[in-house]
């Protein structure tokens, strides 16, 4: 079999197509440097989740609790988008290279911050540099592996998670409450650029000569986007009048720049890449609108430790990662579509339990459980999305394709975040009870939005 265009180029002696292997030449290399950068990433996604309870403690501005993983995420759109169509344009080398320079410093700002609003700019700039790793290494996994082996990179790049899930979490808590959560942000400083020494020569490979102009409408219409859904989520905090023309001026703002950015029939689910792309956005959406905010209910109203409720990150990464090997196990006996619906509805089920954890009659461990469900849920129709797109994006649009999986991607999250926040903000001066009904209606919202992404995945493929 040959590979696909934009492969890594291999003499036939070299490699036998019947068993070929993320993990011999010229793979291998590609891949550790992948994994590695994955494990950077998520060890810093986990570890803020964990240490942020921690941060507003000693910063104040609970109110701009969701603003924390908002910022981050809708900086991440724009470097989403621009990596995806320099990916195309120049291959996948230089764009990662910047992105881990911006990325690094992030690290810096949000590690030195002194106030709440300046750990926010931090987290805004890590976001932007992560969202150009994450593009990037989708483009990777469809350009530089054949198709036979991408369901096993993405299986990997889940277990990439593993050891920062099952020690990640804890570490974190651990230095938030003994040394100082700073250390969380400064101590991974020099993770990313030994990834990015790794990857370099690997990159190289895939390089490409620039023959066509940057997509620059590209990059104002994702920071149109982030715009309008950052004025959406500042409507959503406001009193009325003024929250609702603010929410009103987001949406006219950002809707048309989505419906730019998103291929052809996302806008309506349209069956196939369309489908997968649009439940994606509704898939983290649901998600992140929950579990960015169990970390707040076990230590502020059940009194855990960051320790502790580290557990429950540890356990949602193990289930994500058994998820995704599921899909590569299984992905010849089930149609894409079973794994998608599958997931969903184990999600459902994670964010009812989810509800529970507000109240004190129910045991506080339970949020263990609740975040195994739920992550096993994420591994399967994650992962299944992921690898819808990529099967079914044109040939050469590969950087496009898993560009616009990933707008949906950090979109979604960014709303799921920003929503729960805006809730919390306007309900604090009410105290605890404030908070409990505030995260009540946010967890029933994510239900809803978790439904209807069931809806939507009856249009992915069957096979």
């Amino acid at each position: 079999m040959a590979l696909p265009e934009g492969s890594l180029e291999v003499s036939e002696p070299q490699l036998n197509t019947t068993q070929i292997s993320v993990w011999q030449p010229p793979y291998r290399s590609l891949t550790i440097g992948l994994m590695l950068t994955i494990t950077v990433a998520a060890f810093e996604m986990l570890a803020v989740s964990t240490i942020l309870p921690a941060i507003t403690r000693d910063l104040g501005g609970l109110e701009l609790y969701g603003w924390a993983f908002s910022a981050f995420l809708l900086a991440k759109l724009i470097g989403t988008t621009v990596a995806g169509s320099e990916v195309d344009r120049q291959g996948p080398g230089v764009p990662f290279s910047i992105g881990i320079a911006v990325f690094v410093a992030g690290l810096f700002i949000g590690g030195l911050a002194p106030t709440m609003l300046v750990l926010i700019v931090g987290r805004a700039i890590q976001g932007l540099g992560s969202g150009v790793i994450g593009s990037v290494s989708y483009a990777i996994i469809a350009r530089g592996y054949p198709d036979t082996i991408r369901a096993r990179m993405l299986a990997l790049n889940s277990t990439a998670w593993v050891i920062p899930g099952l020690i990640g979490p804890a570490i974190a808590g651990a230095i938030g409450d003994f040394v100082g959560w700073r250390w969380v942000f400064l101590g991974l400083v020099p993770l990313p650029l030994i990834a990015a020494w790794l990857t370099h020569s690997a990159l190289h490979g895939l390089a490409r000569e620039a023959t066509t102009p940057r997509q620059w409408q590209q990059t104002v219409r994702s920071v149109q986007l982030a715009m309008g859904a950052t004025l959406l989520m500042i409507g959503l905090g406001q009193a009325l009048p003024l929250g609702g023309l603010l929410a009103v001026v987001g949406i006219g703002i950002g809707a048309p720049a989505l419906y730019r950015l998103l291929p052809k029939g996302a806008f309506r689910a349209a069956a196939g890449m369309p489908a997968a792309i649009a439940c994606m956005g509704l898939l983290t959406l649901s998600f992140f609108g929950v579990d960015a905010f169990l970390p707040l209910v076990m230590t502020e109203l059940r009194g855990l430790s960051s320790t502790v409720t580290g557990l429950g990150l540890t356990a949602a990464t193990c289930t994500w990662t058994l998820g995704a090997w599921m899909l590569d196990r299984y992905a010849t006996r089930f149609s894409r579509r079973s794994f998608a619906l599958f997931g969903f509805l184990l999600i459902i089920v994670g964010e009812a339990l989810s509800i529970m954890m507000l109240y004190p009659q129910f045991p506080a461990l339970l949020v263990v459980a609740t975040w195994a469900i739920i992550g096993l849920g994420m591994g399967l129709a994650y992962t299944t999305l992921s690898l819808v797109t990529l099967e079914l994006a044109p040939p050469g649009q590969e950087g496009a394709s898993s560009a616009a999986l990933q707008v949906n991607d950090v979109l979604g999250s960014a709303l799921g975040t920003g929503i729960g926040g805006a809730l919390i903000a306007a309900n604090s001066m009410n105290g605890i009870n404030g908070t409990v009904n505030a995260l009540q209606i946010q967890f029933i919202l994510m239900i809803g939005v978790a439904l209807i992404a069931i809806v939507a995945a009856v249009r992915l493929p069957t096979k």
